[in-house]
Protein backbone atom coordinates (compact mmCIF):
# COMPACT_ATOMS: atom_id res chain seq x y z
CA UNK A 1 0.00 0.00 0.00
CA UNK A 2 1.08 3.58 -0.90
CA UNK A 3 2.16 5.82 2.28
CA UNK A 4 0.25 8.50 2.68
CA UNK A 5 1.29 12.01 1.66
CA UNK A 6 2.69 14.00 4.91
CA UNK A 7 2.31 17.37 3.40
CA UNK A 8 1.18 18.18 -0.45
CA UNK A 9 2.18 21.91 -1.99
CA UNK A 10 0.50 23.70 -5.05
CA UNK A 11 1.89 26.44 -6.99
CA UNK A 12 1.18 28.28 -9.61
CA UNK A 13 3.98 31.29 -9.32
CA UNK A 14 7.68 31.60 -8.10
CA UNK A 15 6.39 33.85 -4.97
CA UNK A 16 3.99 30.70 -3.95
CA UNK A 17 7.01 28.45 -4.42
CA UNK A 18 9.11 31.09 -2.17
CA UNK A 19 6.51 30.90 0.31
CA UNK A 20 6.32 27.27 0.68
CA UNK A 21 10.07 27.19 1.39
CA UNK A 22 9.69 29.77 3.97
CA UNK A 23 6.75 27.39 5.48
CA UNK A 24 9.02 24.25 5.21
CA UNK A 25 11.70 26.04 6.99
CA UNK A 26 9.24 27.43 9.56
CA UNK A 27 7.71 24.41 10.60
CA UNK A 28 10.25 21.14 9.79
CA UNK A 29 13.29 22.71 10.57
CA UNK A 30 15.87 22.70 13.04
CA UNK A 31 19.42 23.99 13.94
CA UNK A 32 21.83 21.50 13.10
CA UNK A 33 23.57 19.52 16.18
CA UNK A 34 25.97 20.74 17.63
CA UNK A 35 25.54 24.06 15.59
CA UNK A 36 23.66 26.50 18.19
CA UNK A 37 22.18 29.53 15.96
CA UNK A 38 23.56 27.90 13.08
CA UNK A 39 21.19 27.62 9.82
CA UNK A 40 18.53 25.35 10.26
CA UNK A 41 17.81 22.00 8.42
CA UNK A 42 15.12 21.49 6.33
CA UNK A 43 13.41 18.30 7.05
CA UNK A 44 14.06 17.74 10.96
CA UNK A 45 11.13 17.90 12.20
CA UNK A 46 9.11 15.96 9.40
CA UNK A 47 9.16 15.18 5.88
CA UNK A 48 9.62 18.25 3.48
CA UNK A 49 6.58 18.73 0.97
CA UNK A 50 5.88 16.89 -1.98
CA UNK A 51 6.02 20.43 -4.76
CA UNK A 52 3.29 20.31 -7.16
CA UNK A 53 4.33 22.83 -9.85
CA UNK A 54 1.59 23.86 -12.20
CA UNK A 55 2.94 26.39 -14.06
CA UNK A 56 1.52 29.33 -16.12
CA UNK A 57 2.10 29.64 -19.92
CA UNK A 58 4.33 32.76 -19.90
CA UNK A 59 7.65 32.81 -20.16
CA UNK A 60 9.11 34.92 -17.40
CA UNK A 61 7.21 33.13 -14.85
CA UNK A 62 8.11 29.16 -16.62
CA UNK A 63 11.94 30.34 -16.18
CA UNK A 64 11.58 31.41 -12.48
CA UNK A 65 9.69 28.09 -11.42
CA UNK A 66 12.41 26.66 -13.01
CA UNK A 67 15.27 28.03 -11.07
CA UNK A 68 13.21 28.37 -7.72
CA UNK A 69 12.29 24.40 -7.85
CA UNK A 70 16.27 23.96 -8.50
CA UNK A 71 16.26 25.49 -5.07
CA UNK A 72 13.35 23.33 -3.74
CA UNK A 73 15.02 20.17 -5.26
CA UNK A 74 18.23 21.44 -2.93
CA UNK A 75 16.13 21.94 0.62
CA UNK A 76 14.74 18.44 0.31
CA UNK A 77 11.55 18.82 -1.55
CA UNK A 78 10.19 16.42 -4.04
CA UNK A 79 9.35 18.25 -7.24
CA UNK A 80 6.72 17.41 -10.03
CA UNK A 81 6.24 19.77 -12.78
CA UNK A 82 2.56 19.22 -14.15
CA UNK A 83 1.86 21.04 -17.43
CA UNK A 84 -1.36 21.56 -16.20
CA UNK A 85 -2.40 24.27 -19.20
CA UNK A 86 -2.17 25.18 -22.68
CA UNK A 87 -2.34 21.99 -24.19
CA UNK A 88 -5.75 20.02 -25.74
CA UNK A 89 -7.03 17.50 -22.84
CA UNK A 90 -4.44 18.81 -20.18
CA UNK A 91 -6.81 19.38 -17.45
CA UNK A 92 -8.24 15.86 -17.67
CA UNK A 93 -4.65 14.30 -17.80
CA UNK A 94 -3.62 16.92 -14.99
CA UNK A 95 -6.20 15.38 -12.60
CA UNK A 96 -5.24 11.69 -13.34
CA UNK A 97 -1.78 12.44 -12.49
CA UNK A 98 -2.79 13.91 -9.47
CA UNK A 99 -5.25 12.13 -7.87
CA UNK A 100 -3.09 9.97 -6.16
CA UNK A 101 -1.15 12.56 -4.56
CA UNK A 102 -4.16 14.20 -3.34
CA UNK A 103 -6.09 11.12 -1.80
CA UNK A 104 -2.99 10.75 0.10
CA UNK A 105 -2.39 13.82 1.05
CA UNK A 106 -3.09 14.81 5.09
CA UNK A 107 -2.25 18.12 4.24
CA UNK A 108 -2.58 20.28 1.41
CA UNK A 109 -0.64 23.78 0.76
CA UNK A 110 -1.94 26.39 -1.93
CA UNK A 111 -0.94 29.95 -2.84
CA UNK A 112 -3.67 31.05 -4.66
CA UNK A 113 -6.92 30.87 -3.22
CA UNK A 114 -8.42 32.00 -6.31
CA UNK A 115 -7.23 29.95 -8.68
CA UNK A 116 -9.88 27.52 -10.45
CA UNK A 117 -7.83 25.14 -10.93
CA UNK A 118 -6.63 24.91 -6.96
CA UNK A 119 -10.39 24.98 -6.37
CA UNK A 120 -10.81 22.51 -8.68
CA UNK A 121 -8.46 20.56 -6.81
CA UNK A 122 -10.25 20.84 -3.60
CA UNK A 123 -13.44 20.17 -4.57
CA UNK A 124 -12.90 17.04 -5.91
CA UNK A 125 -10.23 16.04 -3.06
CA UNK A 126 -10.64 17.86 0.15
CA UNK A 127 -8.07 18.03 2.62
CA UNK A 128 -8.42 17.87 6.22
CA UNK A 129 -5.77 20.30 6.84
CA UNK A 130 -5.57 23.11 4.53
CA UNK A 131 -2.28 25.93 4.70
CA UNK A 132 -2.35 29.15 2.57
CA UNK A 133 0.87 31.14 2.07
CA UNK A 134 0.78 34.53 0.45
CA UNK A 135 0.71 34.96 -3.18
CA UNK A 136 0.73 38.20 -3.69
CA UNK A 137 -1.80 40.81 -1.95
CA UNK A 138 -4.19 37.60 -2.85
CA UNK A 139 -4.20 36.53 1.22
CA UNK A 140 -5.40 39.57 2.29
CA UNK A 141 -8.48 39.57 0.22
CA UNK A 142 -9.19 35.56 0.54
CA UNK A 143 -9.22 36.40 4.57
CA UNK A 144 -11.71 39.36 3.87
CA UNK A 145 -13.86 37.20 1.80
CA UNK A 146 -14.10 34.39 3.70
CA UNK A 147 -14.40 36.22 6.98
CA UNK A 148 -18.20 38.38 5.16
CA UNK A 149 -19.08 35.55 3.10
CA UNK A 150 -18.38 36.88 -0.43
CA UNK A 151 -17.49 35.38 -3.73
CA UNK A 152 -14.03 34.49 -4.13
CA UNK A 153 -13.06 37.24 -6.94
CA UNK A 154 -9.95 39.50 -7.23
CA UNK A 155 -10.51 42.81 -6.35
CA UNK A 156 -8.93 43.99 -10.28
CA UNK A 157 -11.44 41.83 -11.91
CA UNK A 158 -15.19 42.78 -12.46
CA UNK A 159 -17.59 40.76 -11.43
CA UNK A 160 -19.65 38.76 -14.03
CA UNK A 161 -22.74 36.82 -14.83
CA UNK A 162 -20.79 35.44 -18.16
CA UNK A 163 -22.06 32.16 -19.51
CA UNK A 164 -18.88 30.09 -17.92
CA UNK A 165 -18.78 32.17 -14.43
CA UNK A 166 -22.66 31.14 -14.34
CA UNK A 167 -21.28 27.31 -15.10
CA UNK A 168 -18.43 27.58 -12.49
CA UNK A 169 -20.62 28.86 -9.91
CA UNK A 170 -21.46 26.00 -8.32
CA UNK A 171 -18.06 24.71 -8.01
CA UNK A 172 -16.51 28.40 -6.93
CA UNK A 173 -19.39 28.21 -4.04
CA UNK A 174 -18.00 24.71 -2.96
CA UNK A 175 -14.69 25.94 -2.89
CA UNK A 176 -15.47 28.70 -0.51
CA UNK A 177 -16.66 25.95 1.86
CA UNK A 178 -14.05 23.78 1.18
CA UNK A 179 -11.11 26.86 2.05
CA UNK A 180 -12.32 27.38 5.12
CA UNK A 181 -12.30 25.93 8.51
CA UNK A 182 -15.04 23.58 9.33
CA UNK A 183 -15.95 20.35 10.72
CA UNK A 184 -12.81 17.75 10.14
CA UNK A 185 -10.84 20.48 8.90
CA UNK A 186 -8.54 23.12 9.80
CA UNK A 187 -7.44 26.18 7.95
CA UNK A 188 -3.78 28.19 8.40
CA UNK A 189 -2.80 31.11 6.72
CA UNK A 190 0.99 31.32 6.58
CA UNK A 191 1.54 35.23 5.61
CA UNK A 192 3.78 38.57 5.97
CA UNK A 193 0.69 40.32 5.38
CA UNK A 194 -1.07 42.33 8.00
CA UNK A 195 -5.28 40.77 8.11
CA UNK A 196 -7.71 43.06 9.01
CA UNK A 197 -10.07 40.19 9.55
CA UNK A 198 -9.67 36.22 9.66
CA UNK A 199 -12.65 33.41 9.45
CA UNK A 200 -13.39 32.71 13.29
CA UNK A 201 -10.96 28.99 13.73
CA UNK A 202 -8.45 30.36 10.98
CA UNK A 203 -4.73 29.84 12.70
CA UNK A 204 -2.28 32.87 11.52
CA UNK A 205 1.13 32.05 11.45
CA UNK A 206 3.38 35.07 10.44
CA UNK A 207 5.88 34.52 7.84
CA UNK A 208 9.48 36.40 8.55
CA UNK A 209 11.63 35.12 5.44
CA UNK A 210 13.56 32.99 7.68
CA UNK A 211 14.83 30.84 5.16
CA UNK A 212 15.30 33.35 2.63
CA UNK A 213 17.67 35.41 5.68
CA UNK A 214 19.01 32.43 6.43
CA UNK A 215 19.94 31.02 2.82
CA UNK A 216 21.19 34.63 1.25
CA UNK A 217 22.80 37.88 1.90
CA UNK A 218 23.56 40.44 3.62
CA UNK A 219 23.58 42.10 0.27
CA UNK A 220 25.97 44.09 -0.40
CA UNK A 221 24.14 47.84 -0.24
CA UNK A 222 25.01 50.60 -2.50
CA UNK A 223 24.32 54.18 -3.06
CA UNK A 224 21.00 55.22 -4.45
CA UNK A 225 17.30 53.80 -4.85
CA UNK A 226 15.56 50.99 -6.86
CA UNK A 227 12.00 50.71 -8.63
CA UNK A 228 10.07 47.82 -7.87
CA UNK A 229 7.45 48.06 -11.07
CA UNK A 230 4.01 46.85 -11.10
CA UNK A 231 1.71 45.30 -13.37
CA UNK A 232 -1.16 47.45 -12.74
CA UNK A 233 -0.92 48.59 -16.48
CA UNK A 234 -1.41 45.41 -17.74
CA UNK A 235 -4.56 44.40 -15.51
CA UNK A 236 -6.21 47.39 -16.85
CA UNK A 237 -6.27 49.68 -13.53
CA UNK A 238 -3.12 52.16 -14.54
CA UNK A 239 -2.74 54.30 -17.81
CA UNK A 240 0.08 53.82 -19.30
CA UNK A 241 1.05 57.37 -19.94
CA UNK A 242 0.42 58.56 -16.28
CA UNK A 243 2.65 55.50 -15.36
CA UNK A 244 5.75 56.16 -17.33
CA UNK A 245 5.12 59.71 -16.22
CA UNK A 246 5.43 58.36 -12.79
CA UNK A 247 8.86 56.45 -12.92
CA UNK A 248 10.25 59.55 -14.48
CA UNK A 249 9.28 61.49 -11.65
CA UNK A 250 9.53 59.13 -8.83
CA UNK A 251 13.33 58.59 -10.79
CA UNK A 252 14.11 62.34 -10.97
CA UNK A 253 12.62 63.08 -7.65
CA UNK A 254 14.82 60.02 -5.55
CA UNK A 255 18.01 59.59 -7.76
CA UNK A 256 16.82 55.89 -8.99
CA UNK A 257 19.29 53.63 -11.63
CA UNK A 258 17.53 50.74 -11.91
CA UNK A 259 14.09 49.49 -12.50
CA UNK A 260 12.98 46.38 -11.31
CA UNK A 261 10.60 44.72 -13.71
CA UNK A 262 7.36 42.63 -12.46
CA UNK A 263 7.18 39.51 -14.17
CA UNK A 264 4.13 40.30 -15.86
CA UNK A 265 5.09 43.80 -17.17
CA UNK A 266 5.18 44.24 -21.04
CA UNK A 267 8.44 44.53 -23.49
CA UNK A 268 6.88 47.83 -24.61
CA UNK A 269 6.15 49.16 -21.77
CA UNK A 270 9.38 48.38 -20.48
CA UNK A 271 11.15 49.73 -23.69
CA UNK A 272 9.68 52.51 -23.40
CA UNK A 273 10.14 53.24 -19.72
CA UNK A 274 13.91 52.63 -20.38
CA UNK A 275 14.05 55.06 -23.21
CA UNK A 276 12.29 57.75 -21.91
CA UNK A 277 13.74 57.18 -18.72
CA UNK A 278 17.19 56.32 -18.95
CA UNK A 279 16.84 53.77 -16.72
CA UNK A 280 18.30 50.10 -16.02
CA UNK A 281 15.43 47.79 -16.48
CA UNK A 282 16.19 44.51 -14.60
CA UNK A 283 13.59 41.27 -15.43
CA UNK A 284 14.68 39.57 -12.27
CA UNK A 285 15.17 35.27 -12.74
CA UNK A 286 13.79 34.95 -9.19
CA UNK A 287 11.23 36.52 -6.54
CA UNK A 288 12.63 40.07 -5.56
CA UNK A 289 12.92 38.61 -2.02
CA UNK A 290 15.87 36.80 -2.98
CA UNK A 291 17.49 39.40 -5.66
CA UNK A 292 17.22 42.12 -3.17
CA UNK A 293 18.99 40.08 -0.34
CA UNK A 294 21.36 38.38 -2.68
CA UNK A 295 22.52 42.06 -3.90
CA UNK A 296 24.04 44.46 -4.23
CA UNK A 297 20.90 46.57 -3.66
CA UNK A 298 20.38 49.97 -3.45
CA UNK A 299 20.01 51.71 0.47
CA UNK A 300 16.43 52.58 -0.89
CA UNK A 301 14.21 50.64 -2.56
CA UNK A 302 10.65 52.21 -4.18
CA UNK A 303 7.74 50.60 -4.80
CA UNK A 304 4.16 51.09 -5.95
CA UNK A 305 1.41 49.16 -3.23
CA UNK A 306 2.36 45.55 -3.62
CA UNK A 307 3.30 42.97 -1.71
CA UNK A 308 6.51 43.77 -1.14
CA UNK A 309 5.85 46.72 0.61
CA UNK A 310 5.25 44.09 3.14
CA UNK A 311 8.24 41.61 2.36
CA UNK A 312 10.81 43.51 1.66
CA UNK A 313 11.26 44.72 5.10
CA UNK A 314 11.13 41.40 6.47
CA UNK A 315 13.47 39.96 3.95
CA UNK A 316 15.87 42.90 4.30
CA UNK A 317 15.83 43.49 7.95
CA UNK A 318 18.99 44.68 9.57
CA UNK A 319 20.64 45.19 5.96
CA UNK A 320 20.23 49.43 6.44
CA UNK A 321 18.19 49.72 3.01
CA UNK A 322 15.39 51.03 3.49
CA UNK A 323 11.52 51.13 2.04
CA UNK A 324 9.44 53.58 0.23
CA UNK A 325 5.88 53.20 -0.11
CA UNK A 326 4.85 55.55 -3.88
CA UNK A 327 1.63 56.25 -3.68
CA UNK A 328 -1.00 55.40 -6.40
CA UNK A 329 -2.61 58.86 -7.37
CA UNK A 330 -6.37 58.47 -8.25
CA UNK A 331 -5.75 60.61 -11.64
CA UNK A 332 -3.39 57.63 -12.54
CA UNK A 333 -6.64 54.86 -12.55
CA UNK A 334 -8.28 54.35 -15.54
CA UNK A 335 -12.06 54.85 -16.55
CA UNK A 336 -12.83 51.22 -16.55
CA UNK A 337 -11.00 50.67 -13.08
CA UNK A 338 -12.91 48.45 -10.71
CA UNK A 339 -14.51 50.27 -8.53
CA UNK A 340 -12.55 48.85 -5.18
CA UNK A 341 -9.30 49.58 -7.06
CA UNK A 342 -8.36 52.86 -5.37
CA UNK A 343 -9.25 51.51 -2.32
CA UNK A 344 -7.60 48.63 -1.97
CA UNK A 345 -4.36 50.12 -3.12
CA UNK A 346 -4.44 52.66 -0.63
CA UNK A 347 -5.45 49.58 1.84
CA UNK A 348 -2.26 48.48 0.74
CA UNK A 349 0.15 51.08 1.23
CA UNK A 350 -1.69 52.26 4.75
CA UNK A 351 -1.05 49.02 6.04
CA UNK A 352 2.61 48.94 5.49
CA UNK A 353 2.67 52.51 6.75
CA UNK A 354 1.85 50.93 9.68
CA UNK A 355 3.35 47.64 9.67
CA UNK A 356 6.40 48.75 8.86
CA UNK A 357 6.74 52.39 9.77
CA UNK A 358 7.34 53.29 5.71
CA UNK A 359 7.61 56.32 4.51
CA UNK A 360 4.86 57.32 1.86
CA UNK A 361 5.83 59.57 -1.39
CA UNK A 362 4.28 60.49 -4.48
CA UNK A 363 4.89 60.62 -7.99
Amino acid sequence: MTPPTEHLAFVESPVQLLNVLEWTYARLAEPPTGAPGGAPRAGAHGTPPTLVVLPPTDPMSRGQLRRMAGLARDEGLTVHWQEARGREGSLPHTLRALAPLLRRADHVLIGDPFSRYVQLLLSLFPPRRLTVVDDGTATMEYAERLSTGERLVRWHRRESRSPRELALAPLTALARRRLAPGRGRTVEIFTALPLAAAPPGTEVARNAFAWTRARFGPPRVTPGADLVGTSLVETGVVDADRYVGAVAALAAAHGVTRYYAHRRESTPKLHRIATETGLEVVRPELPLELVTRRGPTSRTVLSFPSTVVHTLPAALAGTGVSITVCDVAPEWLKASAPPRARGFLRTVAESARAAHGLSLTGA
